[in-house]
């Protein structure tokens, strides 16, 4: 069973069915569509131990979601001079240290830029305190309040909050590859599911790139997926689907006539 070999979290139901869950962690260039780095691990590993695994680069900025909060992994980013971006959580203990002026030009969403300071405990139990910077933006448009932080204090409040935005990339790639179910029952078949999910969607996205006819993504996959055992240029078609299209049907229509003179 799912739940026997990848651990979820949460109470177990009053149905008395444990459920499964995996976790597909990534790592996406804000230029690109697809990962360069791919993790997994069970649903009940916490989200920040992954945050170990990126490497300290001055020229970086990484952008995660508020379920890798973690206070020592901001305090090695902030050392590593190394930028990061990410959502506060509610529950956060911090003490405010300065408040910004809001300049005119900034967008009208951005209502608070403060300097706080967090406590951070770390790996060696030395206790140190971590200056960072707090954004809080409303959303007009969904009616909703976002708090930001970051260790980046030269950029504009308001490059802070599309900074994050860029984050959305992953969601997309969840949205184009939602798996419904699972083949194997055991963590390799899930695994390699998942795998071969990632690799048809840098598949296609490379086939997206090929040709210079502008196609919607999900118009892509659902041609493939509805033409894979027709024999077919795939490129050449999405180019020119009218013409590749009459010229398949001209061909079908020769065959079939030459097969009702074969039986005459």
């Amino acid at each position: 069973m799912f739940q026997d070999i990848l651990k979820c979290v949460g109470r177990k139901p009053q149905s008395g069915r444990s459920k499964g869950g995996i976790k597909a962690h990534t790592v996406i260039n804000a230029d690109e569509k697809v990962p360069n780095l791919i993790w997994y691990t069970s649903a009940a590993t916490h989200d920040h131990v992954l945050l170990a695994k990126l490497k300290l680069d001055p020229n970086t900025i990484y952008v995660f979601d508020k379920g890798y909060n973690d206070y020592q992994a901001w305090y090695r980013f902030t050392e590593g001079e190394t930028g990061f971006v990410t959502r506060l959580k509610d529950n956060a203990v911090y003490e405010s240290v300065q408040e910004y002026d809001i300049p005119e030009k900034i967008h009208p969403g951005v209502i608070k830029d403060e300097i706080i300071r967090v406590a951070v405990t770390r790996g060696d139990g030395a206790k140190r305190t971590l200056k960072l910077r707090r954004v809080v933006f409303w959303d007009d448009a969904g009616k909703r309040l976002f708090v930001y932080i970051t260790n980046l204090f030269d950029l504009r409040a308001d490059l802070i909050v599309a900074l994050y935005k860029l984050r959305w990339q992953i969601e997309l790639l969840k949205q184009n590859f939602p798996l419904r179910y699972f083949l194997g029952d055991n963590e390799n078949a899930i695994k390699t599911q998942i795998w071969c999910a990632l690799i048809t969607n840098l598949l296609l996205m490379v086939v997206m790139k090929s040709v210079k006819r502008k196609w919607a993504f999900s118009n892509i996959v659902s041609f493939t997926r509805l033409h894979l055992f027709n024999y077919i240029s795939l490129l050449r078609f999405l180019e020119n689907p009218e013409r590749d299209w009459d010229r398949e049907n001209s061909h079908t229509q020769m065959e079939m006539n030459l097969e009702e003179g074969l039986l005459l």
